[in-house]
């Protein structure tokens, strides 16, 4: 797949650039919501989930970042995708999301709440197109964007794969 297998995509879907890398759109907003525990705001309301597209090419890279909620990935196209997932205990893994099970790849992954993760394109001068859904419903007030510095003071023991996946430190 090239370049213009992407810009396929994005532009027939409609989707736009996403803060943490790649590109995006709302595709539903559940009309139910739920109350929410946040730190210091116990009134908070979020959709009972929401879910989108998401698109990622080769040179993009989806940033280290972390949700108040759980986030389940599903493969829709192209390229296998590798999530690198920083759990709550400070461990590092990689789950690869895509249809070649026989290569230890599966075609949805769940990203508990709290875990800090990103991704990336397996392979190079291709994209990768998956659907995510957030519950409770995503909403950017839950969404944390981390910077190399921010990660290495307490993650240095993953100094390769943060310097990879993380925004570079201002």
């Amino acid at each position: 797949m090239n370049e213009r297998d992407a810009k396929y995509w994005i532009t027939k879907l409609g989707l736009e650039p996403h803060p943490e890398g790649g590109f995006y759109k709302s595709t539903y907003t559940s009309k139910q919501s739920v109350p929410v525990e946040r730190e210091g705001n116990e009134d908070t309301i979020r959709n009972l989930y929401t879910s989108i597209y998401f698109l990622l090419r080769s040179e993009d890279i989806s940033h280290f970042h972390r949700l108040q909620s759980d986030e389940l990935w599903y493969y829709h196209g192209g390229s296998s995708l590798t999530i690198h997932i920083i759990d709550e205990n400070g461990n590092y893994q990689e789950r690869k999301l895509g249809l070649q099970i026989d290569n230890d790849e599966v075609p949805q992954v769940l990203v508990p709440r709290n875990t800090i993760f990103g991704s990336s394109v397996m392979e190079e001068d291709t994209f990768a197109i998956v659907g995510c859904m957030v519950s409770p419903g995503f909403d950017f007030e839950d969404f944390e964007l981390f910077t190399q510095e921010e990660l290495l003071k307490k993650y240095p023991q993953h100094e390769q794969i943060i310097r990879k996946m993380a925004l570079k430190s201002k």
